[in-house]
């Protein structure tokens, strides 16, 4: 009897891991695809959101990082969901969907209390290389230390010169950014701008540095 159990208890257990492999290649192959559908009816299912691939990354960051909107929609939603997880390269949820421009994503995330304010690399910095004045000033309207350093010291308003536009320029500029800041090689946003060759944001900081210096007295 006891010998039946073991064998009925490992036929079971086989089905079962057979029938999660078949799961976990389903739900990772409509992430891949976008299949917002497909993904809800595996969680419906109790198939877990938090899932990695097999890179050890989370679904959610794999369905960010292609990008796969429309599942990263339904896993932000799922209550089971961990919002605050990180890459291999220290990169979170919002992060990714900063860079992407994915306003409503954004919106999504720090709504389930995404960190607006992750030390290092922050969402605002990559939310200014993108250049996606909505994104940057979403993440504002929510906290965002508007001058926080990077590892080597650069400032969101230095990536938005680089890599962003003069629509987000103006948004860091107008909410208070320091113009003068340096990184760690004595870089400044200026610099930054001059270098990538965008006039308009040159003469936006420029304008800025002006503004702020004292009106000579005679």
């Amino acid at each position: 009897m006891k010998y039946l159990k073991k064998v009925l208890y490992l036929i079971v257990l086989i089905g079962y891991s057979i029938s999660y492999a078949g799961s976990y290649d389903d739900f990772f192959r409509a992430i891949a695809s976008d299949n917002s559908s497909a993904v809800q009816a595996l969680l419906q299912r109790g198939f877990d959101p938090n899932s990695v691939d097999p890179k050890g990354q989370s679904a959610l960051l794999v369905a960010l990082r292609l990008p796969a909107p429309a599942v990263a929609k339904v896993l932000i939603a799922h209550p089971e969901t961990k919002v605050e997880v990180r890459s291999d390269k220290d990169e979170s949820p919002l992060m990714l969907a900063a860079i992407k421009g994915e306003l409503d994503l954004c919106r999504q995330l720090i709504a389930r209390d995404a960190d607006v304010n992750k030390p290092g690399w922050a969402p605002l910095h990559y939310a200014a290389s993108s250049g996606n004045a909505q994104v940057v000033q979403l993440l504002l309207d929510h906290f965002a230390y508007i001058d926080a350093e990077s590892p080597n010291g650069s400032t969101p308003l230095m990536m938005a010169a680089m890599y962003g536009s003069a629509e987000a320029v103006k948004v860091l500029l107008d909410a208070g950014a320091d113009a003068t800041a340096k990184n760690a090689l004595g870089l400044t946003a200026l610099d930054f701008a001059q270098k990538a060759g965008h006039d308009d944001a040159v003469a936006l900081i420029a304008a800025a540095i002006r503004s702020s210096k004292p009106a000579a007295s005679w």
